[in-house]
């Protein structure tokens, strides 16, 4: 069992899981989450979907053995039982992520065209996993974020059936240029982009 970072002094009660729309908190539901919800608060469509909190992340980094604990999956399989059960998308949404001066763009773990209960426990603690790899400690570094300042919340989102998928950029990565919008895209679900 690891020592309890700074962000874990609060009692670990949950919420566990919080729809897209209320999450609003990104201390709670990280920096994917929360634009998803800004989206959805100024009308735009966004697929239905709900968060993994960080306070789930944190109670199952506490687990000695590794595993989910069960009123965190028993919450997450309730939220997917709500929307229907359909395929989703399930993305990480750390609290160290889409900051003004470092977007960490693919640097956590992203599991599209998630089609079942197993699958999807999986691709949430995949994602968990992702917080703590050489390449995502490494870039926290270069920009100074300090590793146990960081927390991990999980959309999981339904799945958009896709012929082409990709990222757009509001100002260009590639040179810095504030005026240039740059679009990154493939064939498929987007896994080549990711």
């Amino acid at each position: 069992m690891e020592t309890p970072s700074p962000l874990e002094h609060e009692l670990l009660e949950g919420p566990w899981v919080l729809s897209l729309a209320d999450s609003r908190d990104k201390q709670l539901v990280g920096g994917k989450a929360i634009n998803l919800s800004r989206l959805i608060h100024a009308r735009f469509p966004v697929p239905d979907g709900f968060t993994v909190t960080t306070q789930a992340f944190l109670l199952g980094r506490q687990q000695a053995d590794g595993g989910m604990p069960s009123e965190i999956s028993q919450s997450i399989l309730g939220a997917y039982r709500r929307m229907g059960s359909p395929p989703v998308a399930v993305r990480s949404s750390a609290t160290a992520e889409d900051l003004e001066d470092a977007s960490m763009a693919g640097q956590y773990e992203t599991v599209p065209d998630v089609r079942d209960e197993s699958a999807l426990l999986n691709a949430v603690a995949r994602c968990w996993k992702s917080l703590d790899t050489t390449r995502t400690r490494s870039y926290l570094a270069e920009h100074g974020i300090a590793m146990d300042a960081v927390s991990m919340g999980v959309v999981v989102q339904q799945l958009i059936p896709a012929d082409v998928a990709g990222v757009l950029f509001t100002a260009n990565p590639r040179l810095g240029a504030l005026h240039q919008m740059l679009v990154e895209s493939s064939w498929g679900l987007g896994e080549a982009v990711v």
